[in-house]
């Protein structure tokens, strides 16, 4: 198919136009603490300490980009030489990227206010009158692949299921790992004990370092002997622990 020059140019500044730099590895990941995320204008995060650290290890010196999460995909998708984190590796994308990992494993569970009357069962979730979730990514397909019929799919990023929730807008939000419930919490100062994990675990996976296909089997074999070097050293274990810490887990 022949794009239109519109589309061309939409396509080019999507995915970056491919110079001289092609054929350089380029990392990329979203919004999405405690794992990356911004702060006072530096990206940081769990798993971007552990990419830097492999980086150090392996000797790499590849541009790290934070990108909006479709985007973020998108250019994993298309553009020769990418690397993303940080990735649950499902069935689906198993097949598509080479994967490094796992980094860690997390879950996922449904939040609602302590206040409000508990729900304790999945078929309490599915005939909840709304469910609110990100716009797009794995957790909405996610829910979508359960049968909810129920989603409100309208924030547009993490923070906004806390604020809706909190203004009663919804009455039960889906989106982040407990510790990203942490984290968002200390963010916009939600005092313990306001919001009520529902005990009801809807995914559990690992996180992990995704490279396109075609990236070469020696750099994605040497950042997996570098992330196994962070294992044995207990390196990885002291950067997640930092970071669960402070998520009081």
């Amino acid at each position: 198919m022949r794009h239109s020059i519109p589309a061309a140019a939409l396509l080019c500044l999507l995915l970056g136009t491919v110079d001289a730099r092609a054929e350089e590895y380029q990392v990329v990941t979203e919004e999405w603490a405690p794992y990356n995320y911004q702060e006072n204008n530096q990206l940081t995060g769990m798993t971007t300490e552990i990419v830097r650290a492999i980086m150090t290890l392996t000797g790499s010196d590849f541009e790290v980009l934070l990108q909006p999460s479709m985007r973020a995909t998108q250019i994993l998708k298309h553009r020769p030489k990418t690397i993303m984190y940080s990735l649950f590796r499902t069935p689906e994308r198993e097949p598509l990227y080479k994967w490094v990992g796992p980094i860690v494993e997390e879950s996922i569970h449904p939040y609602q206010l302590a206040n409000t009357p508990p729900v304790n069962s999945l078929e309490q979730l599915l005939h909840a009158p709304q469910i609110t979730t990100r716009h797009a990514g794995l957790v909405p397909q996610m829910l979508q692949s359960l049968g909810f019929n129920n989603l409100d799919k309208s924030a547009t990023e993490s923070k906004l299921l806390y604020r809706m929730l909190l203004a009663g807008r919804t009455g039960i939000i889906i989106g982040d790992t407990d510790a990203g419930v942490a984290y968002y919490s200390r963010q916009l100062n939600i005092a313990p004990g306001t919001l009520r994990r529902i005990p009801i675990e809807l995914y559990r996976s690992s996180l992990y370092i995704a490279f396109s296909p075609d990236s070469e089997d020696e750099v994605v074999a040497a950042w997996s002997r570098a992330l196994e070097q962070l294992r044995r050293s207990g390196e990885l274990e002291r950067i997640q622990r930092r970071y669960e810490e402070a998520a009081g887990r």
